[in-house]
């Protein structure tokens, strides 16, 4: 019996020695990049602080290259363990063992269950069915104008508020209680914050809402568009530091193109012809306002490079995850409360990891201990961020994608004037121009858009019907 019972768990223990070697040996050359940097092992300083105390003007390449094998503590055992239980049919075990479950839910999804107990679901309508919706609704005239401003005026306040905030965490200086400044560099314990907060957030409104529908999408499916988010959000903090915050909104109304170019590769999606040139006018505008407001501070040929280097790998690693996640709703229906869960969760345990590898919990925690006012930056930071994700799906699914990119728009082109007021960003009248070029090509395509739209479907009502 007890031979039995010790054969029955072999599996178990495989794969908890999976976890447990790949975590020695990622600890190991971690510490092997620590003795490399500091000349010896010191135990008293953190591989995060060894990477800060390198060039200020590269040290970004170095950190993202760390950050990146902190990510492998969960892809190298994910992996492993994918391919050992492919290999060896763990999941056609009669004995159900809480192990096997959370694999089970991992890898093939929750279609053999009939509870979820990492995610809990609740939708009553797929998003794919809310990006379509553009019908009447049966609220009244004023009921329809408080839900618009209401959605307009969340929107605004959290974004405006996270904008400026996070311009403030990653280029300001804070005072400790002895009255010394100094900046906080970590934006990947920023990245952390938000995402750990946006997943309690989600998860506290699917356990509210009354579940009508059962998740069937593997967990696993969400790292992918999780990595890239992290990805992009990492890029986006650090592009901070060599690109002013205008600069960094402009370059977000650009998303359209690689957005694009990604949707032909990913899905072969064919576009309109005033897509093209709404997305050539929009980059004939950025390069107008990149012109006209240049930083007498940040001149240098390395700094600008390395902005527009930042700047377009987060297009690129954003483009990917808006595709990615269009394809998982197609695939499996889920709701974008659900999609905002799952790849929030990935994306705590990512950082989390990486963190816990670089001694950055340590040295985030302690610059918060001497930094009050950073504490509350972070948290409200971290607030309307998670806040923001609720009131875009709300607005979408209540007015449609039209309605949410217009009001998205207006609050870009607030958060660059509120920008420049606050920091004293100078823009000249080249870069004023390029702004408008950019924002009549949005206004533009969003115009087009509702055109082709409404022009289908006065093809469809004059369509004659054929007689069965």
């Amino acid at each position: 019996m007890h031979v039995y019972k010790m054969g029955n768990r072999t599996p178990e223990l495989i794969i908890c020695s999976f976890l447990v070697a790949s975590l020695l040996v990622i600890h190991f050359f971690t510490d092997l990049l620590r003795a490399s940097l500091a000349g010896s092992y010191a135990l008293d300083v953190t591989l995060s602080q060894l990477i800060e105390s390198q060039s200020s003007e590269y040290a970004w390449l170095l950190k993202l290259l760390v950050n990146c094998f902190g990510y492998s503590c969960v892809f190298v055992p994910g992996y492993l363990i994918y391919k050992y239980v492919q290999r060896t049919n763990y999941l056609e075990r009669g004995n159900k063992t809480f192990l096997h479950t959370a694999i089970n839910m991992c890898i093939t999804g929750n279609s053999n269950y009939e509870s979820v107990d990492v995610i809990h679901l609740a939708s009553s309508s797929s998003s794919g069915a809310a990006m379509e919706r553009d019908r009447p609704s049966k609220r009244t005239s004023s009921q329809e104008a408080v839900q618009l401003l209401w959605c307009f005026g969340g929107l605004m306040v959290s974004y405006l508020t996270w904008g400026v905030l996070q311009e403030k965490i990653m280029t300001q200086h804070y005072q400790n209680f002895a009255g010394e400044s100094a900046k906080f560099k970590d934006s990947q314990f920023l990245v952390f914050a938000n995402r750990m907060l946006a997943f309690f957030v989600a998860l506290g409104y699917l356990q509210w809402q009354p579940a009508t529908t059962r998740h069937r999408a593997p967990l696993y499916k969400y790292s992918y568009a999780s990595f890239s988010n992290i990805m992009s959000a990492w890029f986006q903090y650090e592009a901070l530091k060599f690109v002013n915050f205008p600069t960094q909104v402009l370059a977000k109304s650009c998303k359209i193109i690689p957005v694009m170019l990604m949707g032909k590769i990913m899905s072969k999606a064919k576009y309109e012809s005033y897509e093209y040139v709404t997305a050539l006018l929009i980059s004939l505008g950025m390069i107008f306002f990149m012109t006209g407001s240049a930083d007498s501070n940040k001149a240098s040929g390395v700094t600008t490079l390395t902005g527009i280097f930042l700047l377009s790998m987060y297009m690129i690693f954003d483009s990917f995850t808006a595709n990615w996640q269009g394809s998982l709703f197609k695939s499996y229906g889920m709701t974008s409360i659900q999609m905002m869960c799952g790849v929030n969760l990935f994306s705590t345990i990512f950082t989390g990891a990486s963190l816990s590898m670089q001694g950055g919990f340590m040295d985030s925690l302690a610059f918060a201990t001497e930094h009050p006012k950073f504490v509350f930056d972070m948290v409200i930071l971290s607030i309307c961020s998670a806040v923001g994700q609720l009131f875009i799906y709300h607005t979408i699914d209540v007015f449609g994608p039209v309605v949410f990119t217009i009001i998205m728009t207006v609050r870009q082109a607030v958060a660059i004037m509120l920008s420049c007021f606050i920091y004293q960003h100078s823009i000249t009248m080249l870069g004023i121009f390029g702004v408008l070029i950019v924002f009549a090509a949005i206004f533009l395509r969003v115009y087009c858009n509702q055109q082709l739209r409404a022009k289908r479907k006065r093809a469809e009502a004059n369509k004659p019907k054929t007689a069965v």
